[in-house]
């Protein structure tokens, strides 16, 4: 007998305007992936074209059995310069989520997916308080002119990864190292959160508004790490977690654990199986961080992003089935769990490891732009359809 999901669960999958689009040339992250020693190994460029086809590939989305589609806004295109506002760009997007519907697929609305536009950056990015405002402000906007098509809306994409990694790891930009500015953002981000949910409900009362969070299932490797555990997981976590106690829903991204020891993390276990951005195969961990935000925020949880780097295919069905029976324990545990949106639609720009990892259900020939689904998109456009995993 397959396993049922409740009726109305989302199916879905998952991009990121940067990622797929192509030409965002007035960002932050066009900026650093050109700038002298990027640790980008390659530039976005044309990206997928998504911001042209993106008809065909809703269609193709709906085709396969979805019912959702989850894809973000580019700040840097609907205010190319602050207190400027291209109401092209604007209806560029109301024309996507139109199309979502068009098709039977719910649009799942991210306000940010990492990217800024570069005015906000020349103004101290997120570690400038004004930049809350100035998001709120935007989203404000940009949900009054999206409100007849808005359901549920994410502000922030894993705005832990955007301090982290840009201002404690230096990775992503503005490419510093610096613990008090990371505390500072932290704060920034949260206020961000919370004025851009207020301003979305202003203008879309009906609304559902959440974030997301890219949340990690912390595991205890070594005797006696339980404390040091607890330190990284709530530094990382848990101002958002405390963020999203009142939102609609919130938002888990997850894609497999982090083995800590006394000293801190310890990467991956000798001799287990890795993915191609260097991560455990770890399906388990999508269970444990759900249940973890549920009751941590005691909000519905929505999985946004889910998903396996891989060259072979067979490996990301067995992935996300795995994946999927832990979405159905919490669901039979009386978990509050809303829908699944696989990461990613399409092969895409995967920030600075450039378009080397393939997360895609659907593979992207990058000198035609062909669109080719592979097998596992029809495998879960299936389970879509029948709301059930057989």
């Amino acid at each position: 007998m397959p396993a049922a999901f409740p009726p109305g669960f989302l199916w879905g999958t998952a991009t990121a305007a940067h990622q797929v689009e192509g030409g965002n040339w007035n960002n932050d992250w066009w900026a650093w992936e050109h700038a002298p020693g990027t640790p980008c190994v390659e530039p976005s460029g044309d990206a997928c074209d998504h911001y042209h086809r993106y008809r065909d590939d809703i269609a193709l989305l709906a085709g396969l059995g979805f019912n959702a589609y989850r894809f973000s806004l580019e700040w840097s295109r609907i205010d190319p310069e602050e207190g400027e506002f291209s109401p092209a760009a604007r209806d560029h997007y109301l024309r996507m989520a139109e199309a979502c519907r068009e098709q039977g697929l719910e649009p799942v609305i991210t306000l940010h997916h990492f990217t800024s536009p570069r005015w906000l950056a020349a103004q101290g990015g997120w570690a400038e308080p004004a930049a809350a405002d100035r998001f709120a402000r935007f989203a404000e906007r940009s949900a009054r002119h999206l409100a007849p098509f808005l359901g549920r809306v994410c502000t922030l994409n894993e705005p832990n990864i955007v301090a982290r990694i840009g201002y404690l790891a230096g990775v992503f930009p503005p490419g510093l190292h610096d613990y008090g500015r990371w505390e500072t953002v932290t704060r920034v981000l949260v206020e961000a959160h919370r004025k851009a949910a207020e301003a979305v409900k202003g203008e879309a009362p009906t609304a559902r508004v959440g974030l997301t969070l890219s949340i990690r299932d912390y595991q205890v490797a070594e005797e006696g790490a339980e404390e040091r555990l607890a330190e990284l997981r709530d530094a990382d976590e848990g101002p958002y977690l405390e963020a999203a106690r009142g939102d609609d829903f919130f938002g888990v991204q997850n894609y497999g654990r982090e083995r800590v020891g006394r000293q801190g993390p310890l990467g991956p276990e000798a001799g287990v199986e890795l993915t191609m951005m260097g991560y455990e195969f770890w399906p388990e961990g999508l269970e444990a961080t759900i249940r973890r935000a549920h009751q941590v925020t005691g909000v519905p949880v929505l999985v946004t992003e889910n998903g396996i780097a891989t060259a072979d295919d067979t490996r990301r069905i067995v992935f996300v089935r795995r994946a999927l029976e832990g979405v159905r324990r919490c669901l039979g545990d009386g978990l509050p769990v809303e829908g699944y949106c696989y990461w990613s639609a399409l092969d895409n720009f995967e920030w600075t490891f450039g378009y080397r990892p393939t997360f895609g259900l659907i593979a992207v020939d990058r000198q035609t732009q062909r669109r080719t689904p592979k097998p596992s998109a029809h495998w879960l456009g299936e389970v879509a359809r029948a709301n059930a995993l057989g």
